[in-house]
């Protein structure tokens, strides 16, 4: 392919655009056959799984016997962390940080290790999801593909963000979400080469798992006929009640972390993983429900003759707990599958409440496990778009757009409303080490204030404040770095996916914002090719 060198971007060619749908598809397709053998790993790890400690149940001898399988699984799961610490956590903040041009991943070690980890914590028993892994699979798969072609830096950050969609497409059997969680989550700007290279990469590689795997969704639900608008006002309480059970999904896993596995200082990572592997045995003789991602939940909620409102809410909050604590401790896994099963839950409860209300019947209940997904998606990534996709494409109808998007931005506004970090930005915050400060805005006169997002490769990425021309009349007065604030100091050097609050004069804001905007604007040749280490 041929590079550009003049400052004029060459994503602004037909060439490139073309180009870069070639390269999607590439990426495309490398992580979407890394994640088939992944999701194949992990279905035969977790049937593995169910046969031997259904067989070792009641035998204490046998039961013996699997606590030292754990322990074998415990031990290599650590050391494979220590030799590639990057795959630690669900692997999402770490795309993120990739993106920014703040790590520089090893693709050949994170690849191997993290398939390797999914699929023994998988067999383990921990209450982890493959969303995470399977995001950052496909993120380094994007970045194998950029090495092997010579990419400089700033294309392969854009390559990067194709392999996450990819692997999120692949993971859920969605492309559209996947399409919409890089954008919305990861990259966080709309540019044409981005939407049509994240676009071709998502849909090679669920067109390659669906070949493999089958075309069916990875969770089966249904919506029937649409609530009666007289009953709306309960799709507003319902967003309502999953933004705050977002932010107190958060806000636990938050405490977890802090108040529980940040005080284990000594012997790292054994000693975080430990608590998780242990609770695991007991879970797997005791509460085998509660097991890997969540699937045994699953037949139970479409199975539901029987269920009590005690058993749903003993589900939940047994399922919460332990999906807290595999993730608090840090360990290899992600959260997506059990939060969905967690929303479909908190679903399954609200409506199993309210299908005694008058003109509400019965058959509704699964129509709220459906907007539960969404719902506690909005309220805990803060991703409201991503969720209103990702239910569409498991129900596979449009039938619930609007009763998905009122519970989705009602959930966002709640849990924005609730001052809890988005889940993934605090994640993002403790890997960057990001400290938080209180920003000093002061307001003068007639003043205007504007947002920008800095993008990749942008005239204004790496710059300290100082160093950026900024126009006559315009002053930064907040920076947001991964869920926290910072002090626009002229000292401060500007990261890829900085959020600019920025006031400037209300009579000349109009040329302001055309320049600034152009300041920020993303650029793949604006970045060199030694990564975060030339900085």
């Amino acid at each position: 392919m041929e590079r550009s060198t003049s400052p004029i971007p060459r994503r602004l060619s037909r060439r490139f655009q073309i180009d870069m749908v070639g390269e999607g598809i590439l990426v495309g397709l490398l992580a979407g056959a890394v994640i088939t053998l992944y999701r194949i790993a992990l279905s035969n790890a977790e049937r593995l799984l169910r046969e031997l400690t259904g067989a070792a149940a009641g035998s204490p001898l046998l039961m013996l016997a699997w606590a030292f399988v754990l322990f074998v699984v415990y031990y290599v799961v650590c050391r494979l962390v220590l030799w590639e610490p990057a795959t630690s956590g669900s692997g999402i903040p770490q795309v993120d940080a990739e993106v920014m041009d703040r790590i520089d991943m090893p693709w050949y070690r994170v690849l191997p290790a993290k398939f390797a980890e999914g699929t023994l914590c998988a067999f383990a028993g921990l209450s982890l999801g493959r969303e995470g892994p399977s995001v950052q699979l496909g993120g380094v798969s994007g970045k194998a593909v950029s090495r092997i072609l010579h990419k400089e830096r700033g294309e392969e950050r854009l390559l990067v963000t194709c392999g996450a969609a990819a692997g999120m497409s692949a993971a859920f059997h969605a492309p559209l979400a996947g399409v919409l969680f890089a954008i919305e989550e990861i990259h966080r700007e709309f540019t044409a080469p981005l939407i049509i290279s994240v676009m071709t990469s998502s849909l090679a590689a669920d067109f390659l798992v669906s070949q493999v795997l089958g075309v069916a969704p990875v969770l089966r639900l249904s919506f029937v006929q649409d609530l009666p608008h007289a009953h709306y006002p309960l799709l507003v309480l319902f967003g309502a009640i999953c933004g705050l059970a977002g932010a107190a999904h958060n806000l636990g896993m938050f405490l977890c972390q802090e108040k529980l596995f940040d005080r284990l200082k000594g012997y790292l990572p054994y000693s975080r993983y430990a608590v998780p592997f242990v609770i695991a045995w007991f879970a797997a003789f005791f509460f085998p429900d509660y097991l890997c991602g969540g699937d045994a939940i699953v037949e139970i909620m479409l199975d539901n003759e029987g269920l009590t409102l005690i058993a749903v809410a003993t589900l939940l909050v047994g399922k919460y707990l332990f999906t807290t604590i595999c993730y608090g401790s840090g360990a290899p896994g992600g959260t997506l599958f059990p939060l969905v099963i967690l929303g479909s839950l908190t679903g399954l409860l609200f409506g199993m409440l309210t299908s005694s209300l008058p003109g509400v019947p019965n058959s509704y209940v699964s129509n709220f496990m459906v907007l539960g997904i969404a719902g506690l998606f909005a309220g805990v990534v803060r991703a409201p778009v991503s969720a209103v996709v990702l239910c569409f494409e498991l129900t596979g109808t449009l039938d619930a757009l609007l009763a998905v998007s009122i519970v989705s931005i009602t959930s966002y506004v709640v849990a924005n409303l609730t001052h809890v970090e988005p889940f993934y930005e605090v994640g993002l915050g403790r890997l960057l080490d990001v400290t938080p400060e209180d920003p000093t805005v002061n307001g003068a006169g007639d003043r205007m204030l504007h947002t920008y997002t800095v993008g990749a490769g942008s005239m204004a990425e790496g710059r300290r404040i100082s160093e950026v021309p900024w126009p006559n009349g315009s002053l930064v007065v907040n920076i947001s770095r991964a869920g926290s604030n910072i002090i626009p100091r002229g000292n401060v050097t500007l990261m890829a996916l900085d959020e600019l609050l920025v006031t400037m004069n209300s009579d000349t804001d109009w040329d302001t914002d055309i320049i600034i905007h152009k300041l920020c604007e993303s650029s793949v040749v604006g970045s060199g090719e030694n990564g975060p280490s030339a900085r």
